[in-house]
């Protein structure tokens, strides 16, 4: 569970975008993979599972708060509790590509998290979400030209960044 702590709960923030939820994300994952230890046969089907089962888990979780009415709080009468989550955020995204990344819908954010921050190639999140290859592909173009034209009207005096395959095909 340290090994892999940081690496399942960066997942599930990515996906679902709240804190507390990705902890929840998180508890639940490894409560799943203590039951599921005995049946997983080395360190590279652990982590594999651990990265499909974040993934899911975090998904289903959007699910379910789409499906429940959100009742508004007073936040006046919160105890204030320090905001570390600065200090915890991966140092090579922005907060801007975090906003953008977190607009996505849940399965192609899903996609862009495992494929540019767990740096896994389209045929493993194919297997580790079970979609064919073309749709793992699918989802990574349409959502990377989805991001540079939200990039591009947020930024309108920079020119939208052009690809080695786009720039061949001009």
């Amino acid at each position: 569970m340290l090994e892999h702590q940081s690496m399942v709960f960066s997942i599930a923030l990515r996906v679902v975008t709240d804190r507390g939820v990705a902890e929840e994300v998180a508890q639940d994952v490894f409560l799943e993979l203590h039951a599921q230890l005995p049946e997983l046969e080395s360190p590279e089907h652990v982590l594999f599972w651990l990265r499909r089962v974040t993934t899911h888990r975090s998904i289903d979780a959007l699910r379910r708060r789409k499906s429940r009415p959100e009742t508004p709080m007073d936040w006046n009468e919160l105890p204030e509790i320090p905001d570390t989550s600065a200090a915890e955020d991966d140092e090579g995204l922005s907060s801007r590509l975090q906003q953008l990344v977190a607009s996505l819908p849940a399965i192609p954010r899903s996609v862009v998290v495992l494929r540019y921050q767990e740096e896994m190639s389209p045929e493993q999140i194919a297997a580790a979400l079970q979609m064919p290859v073309a749709t793992v592909k699918s989802h990574l173009q349409r959502s990377l030209r989805l991001l540079r034209e939200k990039a591009a009207r947020s930024a309108p005096r920079q020119k939208p960044w052009v690809g080695p395959l786009e720039r061949q095909a001009q």
